[in-house]
Order: structure tokens, then C-alpha cells, then sequence
């Protein structure tokens, strides 16, 4: 496996991992599956700060990483949010560890201070990877977002980077 920074013809796979996780879990709270079209613009801003890494086996994208802008504000500068997909039938080969591995090492070479993810409540393994690399528990929104005909709750999760 590798990992690497995205490019456009990754579209595809990034596409497809992320419609899967639309359809069957909680990961993202999208409803309706995406298109390579609408994907394109979210692609052209993970440039530079905001990087977008794959892994890949042999020509497959079998996991994807981000990091976001957390807020527009211009004093949220040097934070940003943390997002990690990983192809279903690839789980639990570390490939999600990896990709951590990757996108925070870049989040400390942009030099960013602060990475939060946004879990639903009851993505137990989510949360214990992030456990794993030091991110702490900061707060849970309760309904706020509805999928799967039942309110779902949110954790936020905080690392600083030091």
C-alpha cells in the first residue's frame, strides 16, 4: 500500500469510498450520493494547507484522508477538520492508521494547531483510533443531525499539535 497526495483521476475511487458511506453509515451526514461533477470543486480546494491523500493498492483507492478549513473566520486559520474514509472491504488492514499517520504529519508541517473531528456517536472505532493519536473528547451535540430514520448525535474530538 501507499499513500500519497490525491489526484484528479483518484476522483473516481475518493467518489465511490464516499458514496458508500453516504448509503450505509453514519460517517457523513450527506443523504444523497455524489458525483465525480460535484466532487470537483471540493477537490481543487484541498491544495497546499489543506491536503487530500489516498492510499492505494496496486491502481485501487482504497482510502482517502483530508484536512479542512474548521471555519472561514481568518482566527481559525490554524485550525482545521480532520476526515478519514476507508474503502469497507479494506477495513482493519490499517489503512486508516496510515493515512493518520500521513495527514497529521502534514497538519504539523502546514503548521496547524489545532485538528478536530466531528464522530457520531457509536462509531466506537473512530473513536479509539483517535483515542490512539491523542485526541480528547471536547463535547457531544445532541440531534443534530437525522439519518437512517433516527437523531444522531455528534462527538467533537480536539488534537493540539505541538
Amino acid at each position: 500500500m501507499n499513500i500519497r497526495h490525491a489526484v484528479k483521476k483518484d476522483l473516481q475511487g475518493i467518489v465511490d469510498i464516499y458514496n458508500d458511506a453516504i448509503e450505509y453509515t453514519t460517517a457523513t451526514f450527506d443523504l444523497e450520493k455524489v458525483s465525480i461533477e460535484d466532487r470537483k470543486g471540493w477537490f481543487d480546494e484541498h491544495v497546499h494547507r489543506y491536503p487530500l491523500i489516498v492510499a492505494v493498492k496496486g491502481e485501487k483507492i482504497v482510502g482517502y484522508a483530508t484536512l479542512s478549513p474548521y471555519n472561514k473566520k481568518e482566527a481559525y486559520s490554524k485550525t482545521v477538520e480532520l476526515s478519514v474514509y476507508v474503502d469497507r472491504e479494506e477495513r482493519g488492514q490499517g489503512i486508516g492508521r496510515a493515512l493518520m499517520d500521513e495527514i497529521l504529519h502534514l497538519a504539523k508541517e502546514n503548521e496547524h494547531r489545532a485538528v478536530i473531528s466531528l464522530i457520531t456517536k457509536g462509531n466506537e472505532h473512530s473513536i479509539s483510533m483517535h483515542k490512539r493519536y491523542g485526541f480528547f473528547l471536547c463535547g457531544e451535540l445532541k440531534e443534530v443531525g437525522y439519518k437512517f430514520d433516527q437523531w444522531q448525535d455528534v462527538l467533537l474530538y480536539q488534537l493540539l499539535i505541538k
